[in-house]
């Protein structure tokens, strides 16, 4: 139990580790969730973009090859 006690406290600055552990964890836990929000945004407005705009037939450039 000393062993783990004295890991918590790192020597004296447990104090200013621990916290900017806490710290880091939450910034990137933060940038996940904005970065998993913009994907899915960006996906929305890239269906909505994609219906708006009319279909077109596309080539087919295995047959192309075939018929020259």
């Amino acid at each position: 139990m000393a062993d783990m006690t004295a890991f918590f406290a790192m020597g004296g600055h447990g104090g200013y580790v621990w916290p900017a552990y806490g710290l880091a964890v939450v910034v990137l836990v933060a940038l996940l969730v904005a970065s998993i929000r913009a994907v899915r945004k960006q996906e929305r407005d890239l269906e909505t973009i994609q219906s708006l705009r009319p279909t077109r037939r596309r080539r087919n450039t295995a047959n192309q090859g075939e018929q020259a």
